[in-house]
């Protein structure tokens, strides 16, 4: 089973964020990057289905050289090889159709990634890419088995869970607890230097969005201390300053 997981390159959840030239750029000093966590599952997954029923998984990212360290501990994780291609990802639609591209040439039986990026947090890239293809994309998938050309599959709907099955090829976005993060040990650290990472150039240069501004959200305000028994006071406080009621 060929297997592609599409991995993201984003700032660590703990990271201090801002903003530079007039609030339209992401300042990067000092942030600390990671792959993306819902990008963890799925690669934890095809490390999982290639221990079970061999093949090979190929880990591909949109994003400039600094996105190399990143992609270096996928391969760490399990992954067989990967690819680069060697653009910043301008918005989901330019990222879907550099992954189309490669996968289409690649004949992938899967395609994995996460449900959502955590920096711009979209949560379309899956689908794109399953309609450029033209096969069915679904997301968030919770479990997910394989069993000859099917995959069974359980995914979370609005006040239930969902159970699905397939034929590959299939495009999916990924959640916990389909697999558990996988932490790379010596051996894959060591390995990871010298599997191939191939760097391309973008297939398309189309971008259909642009940044104008980007602004933080308010600083929390004060805290008021209600006491237990003065229930009164809480209610006119939620109805009246936090307007909740």
């Amino acid at each position: 089973m060929k297997i592609l997981v599409c991995i993201t390159h984003v700032p660590d959840t703990t990271s201090r964020i801002a903003f530079s030239d007039n609030n339209t750029q992401f300042d990067k000093t000092g942030v600390q990057y990671i792959i993306g966590p819902y990008d963890d599952y799925a690669l934890a997954r095809a490390v999982e289905l290639k221990e079970q029923l061999g093949g090979s998984i190929t880990v591909i990212n949109v994003g400039e050289a600094e996105s190399d360290p990143t992609i270096r501990k996928a391969l760490a994780i399990g992954a067989d090889d990967a690819i680069r291609v060697n653009a910043f990802p301008s918005d989901s639609y330019f990222v879907a159709k550099q992954i189309a591209y490669y996968a289409k040439e690649g004949g992938y039986d899967l395609i994995l990634m996460g449900r959502e990026s955590i920096d711009f947090n979209g949560g379309v890239v899956h689908s794109m890419v399953g309609e450029m293809l033209g096969v069915p994309s679904l997301s968030p998938v919770m479990v997910l088995d394989i069993e000859g050309t099917t995959a069974k599959m359980q995914r979370e709907i609005e006040g239930g869970k969902e159970t699905v099955e397939a034929e590959l090829p299939l495009v999916l976005g990924c959640q916990e607890p389909i697999a558990e993060w996988k932490i790379p040990n010596m051996r894959g650290i060591m390995s990871a230097r010298t599997k191939p990472l191939n760097v391309v150039e973008p297939a398309d240069d189309t971008v259909k969005t642009a940044v104008e501004v980007f602004e933080l959200p308010p600083a929390k305000g004060d805290v008021k201390m209600i006491d237990a028994d003065n229930v009164d006071e809480l209610v006119s406080l939620l109805k009246n300053e936090a307007k909740v009621l």
